[in-house]
């Protein structure tokens, strides 16, 4: 019995959904700590830069990996509005400015545009070396 190709791309994108929410629950999504100085009252937080590293680089692996086996057209998508979704739900329960929605769509529009550039690459680099002599 062989999978369809349908029923690969819903497949992998029920995987690759689980994976980018799993990032960012590894990444950001058990820090909720702000941090206050006390000098200027200045609040900062919850993530530290290298978290939001991290979870980046993460992500990206995530993209290239995915772009090599589904189409970049699905895969920045699934990785967007999973993404997305998992921020803002947090987000928005621990805002008290309700300005999450401008976050949320700083977001959005990240992941689209760096998922799509990598997932893309990849898919290119991919087919690049599978077209070279002495590559299964």
């Amino acid at each position: 019995m062989t999978a369809t190709r349908g029923t690969h791309a819903l497949l992998g994108a029920l995987f690759l959904a689980a994976a980018t929410v799993g990032v960012w629950l590894l990444w950001l999504g058990r820090d909720t700590h702000y941090t206050v100085e006390e000098e200027t009252g200045a609040t900062s937080g919850p993530y530290e830069p290298w978290q939001v590293i991290g979870c980046v680089l993460t992500l990206a692996l995530l993209a290239a990996l995915a772009g090599t086996r589904l189409s970049p057209w699905l895969v920045a998508p699934v990785m967007t509005v999973a993404f997305t979704v998992a921020w803002s739900w947090r987000a928005a329960s621990a805002d008290d400015s309700g300005l999450w929605p401008v976050g949320a769509v700083l977001v959005l529009a990240g992941m689209a545009a760096g998922s799509v550039a990598v997932s893309l690459a990849a898919r290119r680099v991919g087919r690049r070396l599978a077209g070279r002599p002495g590559q299964p």
